[in-house]
């Protein structure tokens, strides 16, 4: 079987990457910006189209209060017939004890192209804390619409965690909020105590959700949860976190941070794509969040017998 080749970097300078494939048979792509000042949005026919795509600007950063800073990790939806737009946002770049204060918001677009019609902000999607709170995404399973998501819990040590809610509707969490997951490892601990930009996929009997872990330079790596298809995903205990990442830095392929992923299908659809970002260099200047090139990067990954995903290591830029 012939697999699709996807030049790398697919985009440069682009962090926390989203693409979705939509019915219309477009690729809709959007990330952070090295500003976190806007969110934008392009899309194509083929994820290599993506790189030569026009970015169209769906919002922008308010000029003061809790949308006025450092806009973070956009993901693009389509929940009910309408396009969302989940995405964090502060009210300053300073921190308090080591801690951004991140909250998450949720836009909403009634037109049938996302890159046209009008983005209605929906307001802050509101969890049982006040806290630093970000990189939100949400998937559907046997008719019930999830929502995952970082948060800082007062009481536990670290930076995030990883929680699960029902949703009520694309804006608006309901019933229980529950912890899944936690740093434990010391590969989640370095800089950092990070569990934070979960991505979900449904295989083979099983909800993988893969998340990124430790400081965002060459510390930054992926991790995953599994729990199986029929168990109660609001229950911690269905969720089995793997004690080693499965991607991770590569020095030969010179590939450092690989993180914050989400994932999409080939053209043809019989291969399942990792999209995620990575730097092509180690040692970073100054503060990592600040370093502009996490560039988006795409590549087919295959099962293993058990029918968990597997990852390989992170290419070399513009290699198959």
């Amino acid at each position: 079987m012939k697999t699709q080749h996807y030049k790398n970097p697919l985009v440069e300078q682009r962090a926390d990457p989203w693409v979705y494939k939509h019915e219309d048979g477009y690729y809709y792509f959007t990330a952070s910006v090295p500003e976190y000042d806007r969110i934008e949005l392009r899309r194509a026919k083929t994820i290599n189209g993506l790189r030569e795509a026009e970015p169209v600007v769906a919002w922008r950063k308010h000029e003061t209060g809790m949308m006025s800073a450092n806009i973070w990790a956009p993901e693009i939806h389509y929940i009910d017939g309408k396009w969302y737009i989940y995405f964090a946002a502060a009210r300053t770049t300073e921190t308090k004890e080591g801690l951004f204060d991140h909250r998450m918001f949720a836009l909403e677009n009634e037109a049938k192209n996302p890159l046209e019609g009008e983005w209605i902000e929906k307001g802050q999607v509101k969890t049982k804390w006040e806290s630093f709170a970000l990189d939100a995404t949400s998937f559907e399973h046997k008719g019930v619409r999830y929502y995952v998501w970082a948060q800082k819990d007062p009481d536990i040590e670290g930076n995030s965690n990883l929680y699960i809610s029902e949703m009520e509707n694309a804006w608006t969490l309901k019933g229980e909020q529950v912890m899944i997951a936690t740093p434990e490892y010391e590969w989640e601990k370095i800089g950092f105590l990070v569990n934070e930009g979960a991505a979900v996929l449904k295989r083979n009997g099983k909800i993988f959700m893969t998340f990124s872990g430790s400081a965002t330079d060459y510390n930054y790596c992926m991790g995953l949860l599994v729990a199986d298809e029929d168990s109660d995903l609001l229950d911690p205990k269905s969720w089995l976190k793997l004690p080693e990442p499965v991607f991770k830095t590569n020095e030969e392929t010179g590939q450092y941070g690989p993180g914050h992923n989400s994932f999409t299908t080939s053209e043809d659809g019989k291969n399942d794509v990792l999209i995620y970002h990575a730097r092509n260099y180690k040692e970073i200047e100054g503060d990592p969040l600040y370093d502009p090139n996490r560039h988006t990067r795409a590549q087919v990954f295959s099962y293993d017998k058990n029918g968990f995903p597997h990852f390989n290591v992170p290419v070399r830029d513009d290699e198959r």
